[in-house]
């Protein structure tokens, strides 16, 4: 079984069609990059599978064999708990550490009562220590995560998703604002995460780093996906009429 299965999936927003009718499906472990032109709903996508923006119309089937278009309520925020998001602009508490931001990807798992009084029992910690660590942040553990640098805030935001042990994470240009160095880090990691069997969904604009790391490439124009295949087929002129130059 397909670990998403996108039907027909139609998007608007003020009656302008954003989604048009899209169809794929998602398998475990996938390392897919979305591209396309700023504006051509790379993000909207995101959003709808996320669960954050409802669809118009269309459907999209999870592992569970549940259409995400329809999820309400606590059904809805146990498939968010599975399907983690990550940002450009990172969204960490500023002024808490590290270690609590990481943390905070647990809160799913937790008792209202726990989250409240900011309790994470041990096994949380050890997890959290783990990733922070996996992820080179082990000295930066109690710093506080607006003294970090951008690249190392979004590997905390990355540590923080994984701790929702997420079967899929959806990455919204998440190196758009980074050096080279950090975005070469950040791309590794996404590829070790694939490798663990969690698939990984990346709106990217670098063909370099679509070409590097992606195991398959979705372009989007208008709504409507005009390349769904592997990168190593894209070809200058399959580019040029992604991006229309």
């Amino acid at each position: 079984m397909h670990l998403l299965n996108v039907q027909n999936l139609h998007q608007a927003y003020n009656k302008t069609p954003v989604l048009c009718g899209l169809n794929f499906t998602v398998d475990k472990g996938e390392f897919i990059a979305i591209i396309g032109r700023s504006g051509v709903g790379k993000s909207t996508l995101l959003r709808t599978i996320n669960g954050s923006v409802q669809a118009q119309s269309g459907q999209i089937i999870n592992q569970n064999n549940s259409d995400i278009c329809q999820l309400k309520g606590k059904r809805l925020r146990q498939w968010r708990s599975q399907c983690a998001m990550i940002f450009q602009d990172y969204c960490l508490v500023p002024r808490l550490n590290v270690m609590t931001n990481v943390l905070l990807g647990s809160l799913n798992r937790l008792s209202i009562f726990s989250s409240l009084l900011g309790y994470f029992p041990q096994s949380e910690q050890e997890k959290a220590i783990q990733l922070i660590e996996w992820l080179s942040l082990l000295p930066n553990t109690l710093q506080r995560a607006e003294q970090l640098s951008g690249g190392q805030q979004q590997r905390v935001a990355i540590c923080r998703a994984l701790m929702q042990s997420p079967q899929i994470i959806l990455a919204d240009e998440p190196v758009s604002s980074l050096d080279p160095q950090n975005t070469e880090h950040i791309m590794q990691a996404f590829q070790e995460i694939t490798q663990k069997g969690i698939s990984v969904l990346i709106n990217l604009h670098s063909t370099h780093l679509v070409k590097k790391y992606a195991t398959r490439v979705i372009a989007l124009d208008k709504g409507v996906i005009i390349y769904d295949g592997s990168p190593d087929a894209l070809t200058s002129e399959i580019m040029d009429n992604i991006y229309q130059r």
